[in-house]
């Protein structure tokens, strides 16, 4: 019986819900998952960029109640230190804390004009230029990662805080069909070969369209 409850909203629109979601897969932590429904405030909030302060996904563990991605990866490191979310060298540590501070509080234009959507596949999708600047930055940021610490993952051989963080990004890039560099486009088959993110994708494709709705309002 798990002793770790993650409440998420949708597999195919919560980008926060993939990345503490990712985030607990890659720390090995055994949890449960409790799915809000589709009416639920939390999760329109979640999906639309409207709450202020997102407290969807959460993690109950050990009687201890944690919400927002970084505050779920920072306790995570604490509790499961072996299983790599940051790296060990404290440069590298630092760089990785901020590339997801950058993730976690930036790229508006991208998530607004490029909605995670992963059953959905828009061709001949324009880029505005805002989203285009903010699709410049997260590619530089991969490169520069991957060239600093060898790949495949964007801190070294084995998914961490950073690949849960970027993980929506690379399925809007899938949805919308980013034109990506070769060494972007390898990452992002990367990371959807990960069996965490095989199981997260089988499990948004298998979603009632119980929120279609939504794309008429992003």
């Amino acid at each position: 019986m798990p002793k770790a409850v993650l409440t998420i909203s949708s597999k195919n629109y919560g980008a926060w819900a993939l990345r503490g979601w990712l985030m607990c897969r890659f720390a090995g932590l055994d949890f449960a998952e409790r799915i809000i429904p589709p009416d639920d405030p939390a999760m329109k909030a979640e999906i639309l960029l409207l709450a202020s302060s997102l407290r969807v996904p959460a993690l109950d563990h050990n009687g201890i109640h944690v919400w927002d991605t970084l505050a779920i990866s920072e306790y995570l490191h604490e509790i499961r230190p072996k299983a790599g979310l940051l790296p060990a060298d404290a440069g590298a540590r630092s760089h990785c804390r901020s590339v997801c501070g950058e993730m976690h509080s930036g790229f508006a234009s991208l998530r607004g004009a490029l909605p995670m959507n992963i059953k959905a596949r828009f061709e001949g999708f324009k880029v505005w230029s805002r989203a285009q600047a903010d699709i410049d930055r997260v590619t530089e940021i991969w490169r520069e990662c991957l060239a600093a610490y060898g790949g495949p993952c964007l801190f070294g051989s084995r998914p961490g805080m950073a690949d849960a963080m970027y993980a929506p990004v690379v399925t809007r890039f899938l949805t919308y069909g980013v034109a990506l560099d070769e060494t972007c486009a390898a990452y992002c088959q990367q990371v959807m070969a990960l069996p965490a993110m095989r199981e997260w994708v089988a499990g948004a494709l298998a979603e009632p369209d119980e929120i279609d709705e939504l794309d008429a309002e992003f």
